[in-house]
C-alpha cells in the first residue's frame, strides 16, 4: 500500500466575499473524503468595508485554531468588469490568506471554473449543481442555508482531488464525465455501490 495511503489531513477551503464568506473542511482519509464542517460568515450588516476585513481574518484564524487544518485552499476571484468589486474580493482573499500565513498553513488558489469543473465535471455548472454533486459525494442531507458554505466546501474537496494518487503505475486517466468518474474510482467516492 502507498504510504500516502496511509496519511490524513484535515483541508479547510474558503470562498472569500464581502457579504458572506463561505467555508467547509473536509478530513481525508488515504483515497476517502469526509464532511467535517460547512459553514458561512455574515457580514451585510456590517457597513464599514476595514470592520468587514478584520471579521474575516478573525473568523478564518478562529477555524485553523479550532480545526486545525493542515492546508487551506481558497477560491480566487473571478474577473469580472466591476473593478470596485474586484478589489473588495481580493482584500477579502487576502485576509484569508493572511490568516493562514500567520498559522504557517500550506495555501492554494483554484479558479472558480478548475472547482466547478473537479467536482461536477463541468466548468460551467451552477451553484446549485456544485451543492448536489458535494451533498452525493459526501453523504450529507442538510442544504445550507447559502450556496456560499456549499462554495467553501467545492474548493477544499477540489484541492483534495487534485492530491489523490492514482494506483501505482497508472497514469491519471480524463473522463467524459461524473458517471464515468464515479463508476471507475468507485473506492474513492463514500458509499457508492456502483
Amino acid at each position: 500500500m502507498n504510504e500516502a495511503n496511509n496519511k490524513e489531513r484535515i483541508i479547510l477551503g474558503i470562498d472569500p466575499g464581502t457579504a458572506v464568506m463561505g467555508y467547509g473542511l473536509i478530513l481525508e482519509k488515504g483515497n476517502k473524503v469526509e464532511l467535517i464542517s460547512l459553514g458561512v460568515v455574515k457580514m451585510e450588516k456590517i457597513d464599514d468595508h476595514m470592520l468587514k476585513l478584520q471579521r474575516i481574518f478573525e473568523k478564518t484564524v478562529a477555524l485553523i485554531d479550532n480545526y486545525k487544518p493542515d492546508c487551506l485552499a481558497i477560491e480566487a476571484p473571478f474577473y469580472g468588469k466591476n473593478i470596485q468589486v474586484m478589489l473588495k474580493l481580493g482584500r477579502a482573499q487576502g485576509m484569508a490568506i493572511a490568516a493562514a500565513l500567520s498559522r504557517n498553513i500550506d495555501i492554494t488558489e483554484y479558479a472558480p471554473r478548475k472547482i466547478k469543473q473537479s467536482i461536477t465535471g463541468n466548468g460551467s455548472a451552477t451553484k446549485e449543481q456544485v451543492a448536489a454533486m458535494l451533498q452525493t459525494l459526501l453523504k450529507f442531507k442538510e442544504t445550507p442555508e447559502f450556496l456560499d458554505a456549499t462554495d467553501g466546501l467545492a474548493v477544499a474537496v477540489c484541492h483534495s482531488f487534485q492530491r489523490i494518487p492514482t494506483s501505482a503505475g497508472k497514469s491519471k486517466k480524463s473522463y467524459s464525465g461524473w458517471e464515468t468518474f464515479v463508476k471507475d474510482n468507485s473506492s474513492r467516492v463514500k458509499g457508492t455501490t456502483k
